[in-house]
């Protein structure tokens, strides 16, 4: 625990210091909401909300999948540096690396996730607060889902260029298929197959439920399948960390 400590207290005093982070993972989600969910206003499939509102849940995702998946590239940067070479040779086991830089990649979503829900809660949607402390819930489970799969990957690439095209690749599908901007159960067989198999789909969809009390799946099975994908994407990442050695 002290040394999942001491790797938490690390990423976090490196999110502290790079403050421009914050507004520029923010830019993206805020132009959804204000010029998507304005430009197609009146077209949402949740009877009392607008549009704007019903995607609304969906950008606070979206932030927690940017940011904790592309937080796999500082693994990669660590590579480069001596620091990790001092924890491989550290006596803790890769179990334990793999967790603290997990919880360090955490961090930075949730708070990103927590500062558009305050800015979203006074403009957007109004959340009570037991609506609140459920997002938050739902927000760190996605944010852990979504930290392991960058990290589990980022164990394995040995350039950031690498990393960024993987990125590319996985990110935007993810968020596409993930039914953050519309309603998965009115597409056509295909999209809903695809949004079936995207982990992001089922964190969108238990956002959703708690912000609007509207879903597509039950809260129940939109649990158990995040709770499925971050087994697995934890298997994965502790596997991987198995094999990271120190590469210039």
């Amino acid at each position: 625990m002290n040394a999942v400590y001491a790797l938490l207290l690390r990423e976090v005093k490196i999110y502290f210091r790079e403050k421009e982070r914050i507004l520029a993972v923010l830019i993206s989600p805020l132009l959804f909401l204000f010029v998507v969910g304005h430009g197609l206003s009146g077209h949402s499939p949740v009877p009392g909300y607008s549009y704007q509102q019903f995607i609304f849940p969906g950008i606070v995702c979206m932030v927690i999948l940017f940011t904790a998946i592309t937080y796999g590239l500082y693994i990669i940067w660590d590579k480069r540096l001596d620091f990790l070479k001092e924890v491989l040779v550290a006596p803790i086991s890769r179990s334990t690396l793999f967790m603290g830089k997990t919880l360090g990649g955490m961090v930075g979503a949730i708070l990103e996730a927590l500062i558009l829900m305050i800015l979203g809660a006074a403009i957007i949607l109004p959340l009570g607060p037991a609506q609140f402390l459920w997002a938050l819930l739902v927000s760190t489970l996605t944010s852990f889902l979504m930290a392991t799969i960058g990290l589990a990957i980022g164990a394995r690439m040995k350039s950031m260029e690498g990393f960024g095209l993987v990125m590319s690749f996985l990110t935007w599908p993810m968020f596409f298929f993930g039914g953050a901007l519309f309603d998965i159960s009115g597409s056509v067989q295909w999209l809903r197959l695809a949004s079936c198999l995207d982990p992001f789909t089922y964190c969108v969809d238990l956002m959703r439920h708690v912000m609007l009390g509207w879903s597509v799946f039950s809260p129940v099975t939109d649990l158990a399948a995040i709770l499925v994908f971050s087994a697995a994407a934890a298997a994965w990442g502790v596997w991987a960390f198995g094999g990271l050695q120190q590469s210039r």
